[in-house]
This record gives structure tokens, sequence and C-alpha cells, in this order.
């Protein structure tokens, strides 16, 4: 039986400057480390700093891993359209070098609406300026002449085509990238259909998993990674009472981009954003009721939208490590395109 792998996935939004919010995430992910985590992820954001306080994670990436030695080193994600693809290649290739190989790199074409114009985009040709800047990546991993030249990427890149995560919300995007031989990550939460608030996640992540697994090619192995928010604490009413104004501040600013919410107290946002927050007992028992994981191969843990301090954060991954990760490695994932209901 292959166990999960578990990781860690930060936005870095420790409430400090921005040097600080680097060492302090520097922190957690030796602490990860330490505790036995395979991997450790972080977000990239540009401009808004309250939704994420990284916009180079390339470079972030290659100071921790001056600072490990074994854990595995990702983007959770790479805003491909926004970057120019040849320095992606570029700095991949270098800090895979840097971190010995460790590298992993998960791309989407997503991200905040307002932060495109300054790139040069808009909002609506994301998708199609994803596709070109993949092809581009990938075609200078591969070691292809580039732009028509006899150009070619220098350092090499050793494998980083085989360690490419592609995030979607939809069965068709996974459908893509399973036919790639590529990755796919699923998010920690995502919006619900109109009229159906209550559907609960599993139900939209099982159809992407099963057109995932459908388009993947014979032979190539499935690489499915879902994020999840799981904040622990050794008391659950103490876990609760942290949870409470960063969930209570998403739901405000849900509410402000126009989607439905299904109620006003806390256990209605720990549903609403599928967050897993209590002691070990809790959390557990709420993450095993969520089918899908049953289903992916690795699983990464944030404390999004809680916003607990920085010592409550490692305590966290203490208390996943010694309680969770391991009866979630031990839980065979099903990786059959069979429908769940």
């Amino acid at each position: 039986m292959t166990q999960k792998r578990i990781g860690f996935f930060t936005r870095l939004l420790d409430k400090a400057p921005a040097a600080e919010r680097y060492r302090l995430a520097t922190e957690q992910i030796r602490h990860a480390e330490a505790l036995g985590f395979e991997s450790a992820w972080v977000a990239q954001h540009h401009f808004h700093e309250q939704e994420g306080g990284l916009p180079s994670p390339l470079v972030f990436l290659a100071h921790a891993g001056a600072h490990t030695s074994k854990i595995r080193l990702g983007t959770g994600i790479i805003t491909l359209p926004m970057e120019n693809a040849l320095r992606v290649a570029e700095d991949a290739a270098v800090t895979d070098l840097l971190t010995g190989g460790r590298l992993e790199l998960g791309l989407g074409s997503g991200g905040t609406p307002g932060s495109f114009a300054p790139f040069g985009l808009t909002f609506e040709q994301r998708s199609a300026a994803f596709a070109a800047n993949l092809a581009t990546l990938t075609r200078a991993w591969q070691g292809g002449a580039l732009a028509g030249t006899d150009n070619h990427l220098y350092p090499a890149a050793q494998g980083l085509n085989d360690r490419i995560w592609i995030a979607t919300f939809s069965p068709e995007g996974a459908a893509r990238a399973g036919k790639a031989g590529h990755g796919l990550m699923l998010s920690r939460t995502q919006p619900r259909p109109a009229g159906q608030p209550s559907l609960p996640l599993d139900a939209l992540q099982n159809p992407v998993i099963d057109a995932y697994l459908e388009a993947l090619p014979a032979g190539i192995a499935p690489r499915i990674l879902a994020s999840r928010t799981a904040f622990v604490a050794d008391d659950r009413h103490y876990a609760r009472k942290v949870a409470l104004p960063g969930l209570t501040a998403q739901a405000e600013s849900y509410r402000k981009a126009g989607h439905q919410l299904r109620g006003d107290t806390l256990d209605d946002f720990i549903g609403q954003f599928d967050a897993h927050i209590g002691d070990p007992p809790d959390v557990l028992s709420s993450l095993l009721a969520d089918s899908s994981l049953s289903r992916v191969t690795d699983i990464s843990f944030q404390v999004h939208s809680v916003e607990p301090e920085h010592q409550d954060v490692l305590r966290s991954l203490e208390l996943i490590s010694r309680y969770i990760a391991p009866v979630l490695r031990q839980s065979a994932a099903t990786l059959q395109p069979e429908r769940i209901a």
C-alpha cells in the first residue's frame, strides 16, 4: 500500500512586516521537516498583502532550501499568466539545483482579478496566456530550441517536467492536466454553485478527480494533492476561539464579493469554508468524513483563513504530525475513476 504524503502549506500571512513573515515561514517549514512532513508549499500573491505575503516564491524556496535538507519544496501556486515563462524556467532550474532536486512546481491561471492589469493582461486573457506560457515552460525544460533560435535553457532542468502540478476547480481543467501527465492540485475550498451553498466540498472535487484519472495516460502514476485548512489545538474551545476572527473576516470578504453564505455562526463559517478546527479527535473525524481525501496521493495542511499566532501554528503542526498524519498516511488512495455520489 502506498502511503499518502503529508505537507505543510503557508500563504505567509503572519501579522508582521514582510521580512518577519519570511523568517517565521522559514521556521515553520524547518519545524515541519523535523516533524516528518514530506513537503512544504508556498503561495504566490502580487500586491495584496492581506491575501498572501509572497510575490516571488522561487526566491523564497531557494532560501528555505538552504535551511532544510530533505523536505520537498513546492509552489502552490505560481500564477503563470503573469510571468515570463522563460524566466520561470530558468529560476526553477536554478532553485532546483540549489535545493538538491527538491522543487515541485504548482501552476495555475487564477489570481486576484485586479492584479492582472499591471502585467499587461486582463483577467479574461488568463486562460490563453496560461496555455501559451505552459507550452514555453515545458519546451524549455525538455531542452528544446527556444523561440526558433539555437538557444537552450541553462542550467538544464533535470526532471522538472515530471514535477508539474496544475491547480483547477473544474473537471475540464483536470482532464487537461491528466492528459498531459501532470499532477492535479485541489483547493482547500471553492465556491459553491448558485443555490447550493451547503454542497459538500467532496461533491465538487470527486468529479474533478474522476476527470483527471480518466484522462491520465496508461503507465503514468497519478499525483493528486489536496490542500485543506486544519487548525489543531490541545483544547477544542481554544481552537474555536482562535478561529473565529479570521473566519469572520473571510465571511465578510466573501459576501462583499457577491457570494452566498449559509449562516452567521462559527460553525456555519467552518462548514462554508471547509475548515477543520478543534482538538486532534475533532479534526481527524472531520477529515475522515471528506471522501475525496481517500483518493488523493498528497495532502497539504494550512491554517488560512484561521489566523493563529506563530507558536500556535507550530503546535498545530506538532499535533497533526502526532495524531492525524499517521492515520491519513495509512488511508489508501482509491485511484480509480469510480464516481462517488
